[in-house]
């Protein structure tokens, strides 16, 4: 990394607007309205005003730019139970109860209380459209290969197809592993007891019903295709996890790449959808030392598959406040500290520029003035405070990276919404 100078400051200061209120985003919101995706990130998966400012933004572009659907960085299956409450199709009686349902570690990067209103708000924006008129919220990950099975089973056993048999084979495949994919990763990747075999004969069987399907109920179908594409990926996914991160990494943000273009195709080839996911999944990886390692990412994929115009990523960071995080795989989340950001990091250079809210929009004329390659923070589920600036900082070119960038200068910890037992 470079060290800087005091015209990095001057540079932020001159290019970047005060936030007040929404309305003083309006220009960064302007410049995204075309695009096909408008990728909004996150720093960390677990502050309250990331999820806010993103909820107010996707509002603004499904109100008054015509975007069709919110796909967020969550499993289809719990996702789909959300797209089916505010498009009218649902049980649940609200969305509070809905994102209850969401049972997979970390519940609380959707079951919180800042998503509530956004649910609610799509909801009753739904209300007055014809079905074909109604936006979508859908996720888009990788991990739910179980539940995924299930779906596809119970789908095709409602309507009495004849492909329940290779369902019902795929899914007695998985059975000895208990539902713990780290179990069939080893057993796959070390004893070469796969079930992708399986798993492929039925996504070809679904594939070639697909218009049969699509007469039942289009929605339906949508929720069996991806469901059986979610079932193939993380197959693959759980199997290179034990022996190739980097294999692992590529496959999911693949995958992720290729359910957005399914949504897409299922509102149409003009629709414009809004990505919710982490800063490492929306900035360009090839903006970062990602590309070195040979990662690849969304924002890197979409770019290159749809071309840089139709494409407007959006990094959102902070210097200081709390998160919601743990400090280890699958245990209780705690409300942590951020400390404030490393000396000479984005987020630091953002801070001394003037410690309040702001953004900055990369343009052809400014982006020169960031192409510099600095440290850029990044907090995951899992994360330790104390040790936060030897390993939380992705070496970034930020105006490469992404198409502008919000700056909370003080973050507080979302608010998880409290299960029952």
């Amino acid at each position: 990394m470079v060290i800087l100078t005091n015209d990095t400051i001057h540079h932020i200061q001159q290019h970047s607007k005060r936030i007040n209120n929404l309305e003083d985003v309006n220009d960064l919101i302007l410049k995204g309205s075309n695009a096909k995706y408008v990728l909004l990130g996150e720093a960390t998966h677990g502050t309250l005003e990331f999820y806010t400012m993103r909820a107010e933004i996707s509002k603004n572009l499904i109100t008054n730019h015509g975007f069709s659907y919110i796909a967020v960085e969550g499993d289809w299956p719990s996702c789909f139970e959300v797209n089916q409450y505010i498009k009218g199709h649902s049980t649940y009686s609200s969305a509070r109860e809905v994102l209850t349902q969401f049972h997979r570690w970390p519940t609380w990067m959707w079951a919180n209380e800042e998503v509530i209103p956004l649910i609610e708000w799509m909801k009753e924006f739904n209300q007055e459209r014809n079905e074909e008129e109604k936006v979508g919220f859908y996720g888009i990950d990788v991990y739910s290969l179980w539940e995924s099975m299930e779906t596809v089973v119970t789908y095709l056993e409602n309507i009495q197809s004849p492909d329940l048999e290779k369902a019902i084979k795929a899914i007695t495949c998985f059975h000895p592993y208990n539902k713990r994919p780290e179990q069939y990763g080893m057993s796959a990747a070390f004893l070469g007891e796969s079930c992708r075999e399986e798993v492929l004969q039925l996504l070809e069987a679904i594939g070639t019903k697909r218009k049969e399907y699509i007469e039942n109920d289009k929605e339906a179908s949508l929720n069996l295709e991806i469901n059986g594409l979610v079932a193939k990926n993380a197959e693959s996914y759980y199997k290179a996890m034990i022996t190739d991160d980097i294999q692992s990494w590529n496959i999911r943000d693949t995958h992720m790449v290729e359910v957005l273009e399914i949504i897409s195709n299922f509102y149409g080839s003009n629709a414009k959808g809004i990505v919710w996911e982490h800063n490492t999944h929306i900035g360009d990886a090839r903006a970062t030392s990602m590309k070195r390692e040979g990662l690849v990412n969304v924002g890197q994929l979409t770019r290159e598959k749809y071309g840089e115009e139709k494409i407007y990523s959006i990094g959102f960071g902070t210097y200081t406040g709390t998160v919601i995080a743990a400090e280890r795989w699958g245990e209780s989340y705690q409300k942590m500290p951020i400390p404030v950001a490393r000396e000479d990091s984005w987020e630091e250079q953002l801070h001394r520029s003037g410690a309040f809210n702001k953004y900055v929009l990369f343009t052809e004329e400014n982006r020169a003035l960031f192409s510099m390659t600095i440290g850029h923070r990044a907090i995951g589920v899992i994360y330790e405070p104390e040790f936060e600036h030897i390993g939380n900082y992705v070496p970034s070119n930020i105006s490469e990276r992404y198409d502008g960038f919000i700056y909370i200068d003080e973050t507080t910890a979302v608010k998880p919404i409290q299960m029952k037992e």
